[in-house]
Parts: structure tokens; C-alpha cells; sequence
């Protein structure tokens, strides 16, 4: 891998990864993706005692429209096998992207009469700063954190090209679909945005929406 590539793709990943405190919350909701990883952290989480109530959402996404089963199945297997029981487990297998983890799951939820009033939203390191901006206008009015597996820059190199991609990918939705009224705003620093122009000019670009545009205000 270009070594120029990895220096551009850690600029990225150091403003999309969001780390802070939990705090007591009424549902874990685990983002499905192609990373199990994530459901195991989930699992890990309702060990601790963060909530009672975990819920896993995915139908299939664009890395996952091959897999045999939803990743909703796969990942609650995954959180099965590590400890949480049927009864604090729920399935929501309709997803296709983050905005539709957190509609469906608002929608099973209510239908099932859960009120919610704080969540927390375990995904991939490189995806808890975006997903707690879309939860933010998705679901306005519940208080969210994002958490992630203790998972550092260097333990995403088994498929380097896809990560990097899919990274340059999230870091451009931060503004588009702030731009489009999918997720509130999020400022991007002009380093990061750099950093993805250059990496999509090098070809990491199997992600991208379109032509790139410039992040307001910057």
C-alpha cells in the first residue's frame, strides 16, 4: 500500500473516530456492516451494563449485498454467542444505510412500545462520528453517544484498499448529506478535506458520491 495513501487515509480517520464517555442509556443499537467486530462490541457493552436492550439493524449493504443472510442475522448470532439472551436482543432486518439503521429501528421500537430517551450507537471507529450526526437528525430528541471496539488505524490492514475507500466515502457523506438534510452538520477540518481530495485524485474513490464539493464555510 502507498505509504502516502496510509499517511492521508490516518488524517481521515483521526477526525471520523469519536471517543467519550457513555452514559446509562435505554437501547444499544448496533450499525450492521461487513465488521462483526461491531456486534461483538455491542455484546460487550450490555455486559457492562450500558443498557438492557440491544438492537441490531442491517438488510444488506453495499459490501454486504452478497452475504446469504441480513446482517441483522449475522450480527445477532454474533451477540448470541457472546452471552446477551433472546430477550434483550432484537432484529431489524430492512436497513441499507445508516439513515434507514436508525428510522427502522425508531419504527420497531415505537411499534413495540420502547420509549427511548438515550441510545448508544456502536459501530466501526470510522463511523461513530458520522453516525452519531445522523442519529442526531433521524431521531432528534434522544441524547446519543457512539462507541466502538477498541480497534486502532492499524488493525483495519487485511483489505487496506477497501478501508481507505471506504473512509475517503464517509468522510465526503459528513458533508453531503449534511448538505442534503440526512444527518446535522458536522464541520470538517480543511486538513481532512484535503486529505480526501488527494486520496480520491489517487484512485480511493469507490465511495464517492458524484463529483466531490467543498465543504460549506470552509
Amino acid at each position: 500500500m502507498d505509504a502516502r495513501a496510509r499517511e492521508l487515509a490516518r488524517i481521515i480517520w483521526d477526525h471520523l473516530v469519536l471517543s467519550g464517555p457513555l452514559s446509562q442509556a435505554d437501547v444499544i443499537l448496533a450499525l450492521g456492516c461487513h465488521d462483526t467486530r461491531v456486534a461483538a462490541h455491542a455484546a460487550r457493552l450490555w455486559h457492562e451494563g450500558w443498557a438492557p436492550l440491544v438492537i441490531v439493524s442491517g438488510g444488506r449493504g453495499k459490501i454486504t449485498s452478497g452475504w446469504d443472510e441480513t446482517e441483522a442475522r449475522v450480527f445477532g448470532r454474533v451477540v448470541r454467542e457472546h452471552g446477551v439472551p433472546e430477550g434483550a436482543l432484537l432484529l431489524e432486518e430492512t436497513a441499507t444505510n445508516t439513515g434507514e439503521n436508525i428510522t427502522a429501528s425508531r419504527r420497531l421500537l415505537e411499534e413495540r412500545g420502547i420509549a427511548v430517551e438515550r441510545g448508544i450507537l456502536a459501530a466501526k471507529p470510522y463511523m461513530t462520528r458520522r453516525a452519531l450526526a445522523t442519529a442526531q437528525r433521524q431521531w432528534p430528541g434522544v441524547g446519543w453517544s457512539a462507541s466502538a471496539p477498541e480497534l486502532g488505524f492499524e488493525a483495519f490492514g487485511a483489505d487496506e484498499r477497501q478501508f481507505i475507500e471506504l473512509m475517503v466515502g464517509d468522510l465526503q457523506r459528513m458533508v453531503v448529506y449534511a448538505e442534503r438534510g440526512h444527518q446535522v452538520p458536522a464541520p470538517v477540518p480543511a486538513a481532512a478535506w484535503a486529505a480526501f481530495e488527494e486520496l480520491a485524485r489517487l484512485g480511493y474513490d469507490g465511495h464517492v458520491i458524484g463529483r466531490p464539493v467543498p465543504p460549506a464555510g470552509s
